[in-house]
């Protein structure tokens, strides 16, 4: 048998997605744009980093090309590599919406080919039967927000409200998602995924995919910091993904970081949970450590999303890529002969774009692992492609939506 490690850079896109225009999205490009900043001398900061954006060990597995058949461009000021190491594409995503959950359904095989529901920009965000019954519910005077809102932003204007009525803050985004944001002490942590698990079951007949728990500490705006105990509290996919048939086939799913929370924890045989793309990597190498024959590893490394795209920060979303990259040896040092390790996204956040929210992107196929030929497998049709790879690798059967490129 074999097994397999699917890593997720959260956001990462490359261009080119062919429908970009239809959410106002037609020319983002996450490494792109990055890149070009980068070389300019754009994003360089005193302490962070400097120069062109370094990645070498991802320009080996194929990332210069990559960019270049879904943009149609190489990134600038990167070298190209001398020779390309390993399987290296692009993937289309065919699901509705640019959110996590419709990002990852589909890599795990499973489309999303229905519309989710949203909140209206203008005015109140949420409906009032909504937010009647829920403030009902979970016994709280009532909520703050209400809004379309940045999540830093929006508790650095509330949270010291919030504290003093004890009022949760309601906000939401350009994604089908309801997010609460409540301090760990004086709102407390148990108290707030309850709210949550109530607004979960209360927005069903809305059709959300998403409720999320962003805990914070401090005392003053300008001490508030949101803590690692975020939870998501997702819908469940459509259909069985490879998750679920991964273990109907008596392997082991190994799920890193919020992967859990992602899927409803369906499919799941084991969650591990970590802060920050550091600490997740490090989970990530002992989780390949346990790994049997037939397992998947599958992490998702948050950061470049949450704490660089959304937040627009160029420099740090490119430290936060170099970073990763030169991690990569440690895992290429744990694998065994049948091993298989691919690197992709969910989407992407072009953090030179306009707002806070995901752009709509093609997203890398990286696929490497003893034995595994150097090839191109061009532009994908659909992300789903990687996951019924992974199935043919693990030796189940295929599932009904995408193709193999093994």
């Amino acid at each position: 048998m074999a097994r397999a490690f699917l890593f997720v850079l959260d956001s990462f896109g490359v261009g080119g997605a062919p429908d970009a225009a239809a959410y106002g999205d037609e020319g983002a490009d996450t490494l792109g744009h990055i890149a070009e900043f980068c070389a300019a001398g754009a994003a360089d900061r005193a302490g962070l980093r400097q120069g062109p954006l370094s990645l070498p060990n991802m320009s080996e597995l194929g990332l210069m090309h990559i960019a270049r058949s879904a943009s149609g461009r190489f990134p600038a000021g990167m070298p190209l590599p001398e020779k390309v190491y390993g399987i290296y594409g692009a993937a289309t995503e065919v699901s509705r919406g640019k959110d996590t959950p419709s990002g990852h359904w589909e890599i795990a095989g499973t489309p999303v080919s229905f519309d989710w529901g949203y909140f209206p920009i203008e005015g109140d965000a949420f409906p009032q039967e909504f937010i009647e019954a829920l403030c009902r519910e979970a016994d709280v005077p009532g909520i703050l927000g209400n809004c379309h809102a940045s999540g830093t932003e929006i508790i650095a204007r509330l949270g010291e409200e919030h504290i003093r009525t004890g009022k949760p803050i309601c906000y939401t985004s350009s994604d089908s998602v309801f997010q609460v944001a409540a301090h760990e002490v004086h709102f407390g942590l148990d108290r707030l995924l309850a709210f949550c698990r109530l607004a979960r079951g209360l927005l069903d007949p809305y059709n959300i995919g998403r409720v999320i728990a962003r805990p914070f500490i401090g005392q003053s705006a300008s001490t508030f910091q949101r803590t690692g105990n975020r939870r998501d509290f997702s819908v469940l996919p459509p259909e069985p993904t490879l998750l679920d048939r991964l273990i109907e086939h008596g392997r082991h799913v190994h799920a890193v970081g919020k992967i859990g929370d992602i899927f409803a924890h369906q499919g799941i045989s084991r969650v591990i949970k970590a802060n920050g793309n550091e600490a997740l990597m490090d989970a990530s190498l002992s989780a390949i450590d346990a790994a049997e024959d037939g397992d998947l590893v599958f992490t998702n490394f948050v950061d470049f999303d949450m704490i660089y795209g959304h937040r627009r920060d160029v420099p740090g979303y490119a430290a936060a890529l170099e970073a990763f990259d030169a991690r990569l040896p440690e895992v290429h040092k744990k694998l065994k002969p049948g091993d298989l390790v691919v690197l992709t996204a969910d989407h992407g956040c072009d953090p030179t774009w306009r707002g806070t929210d995901h752009t709509r992107e093609r997203v890398p196929v990286i696929g490497y692992g003893p034995g595994i030929r150097s090839r191109s497998i061009g532009v994908r049709r659909s992300y789903a492609d990687i996951g019924e790879s992974i199935a043919r690798h693990l030796g189940i059967p295929a599932g009904p939506h995408g193709r193999s490129f093994l």
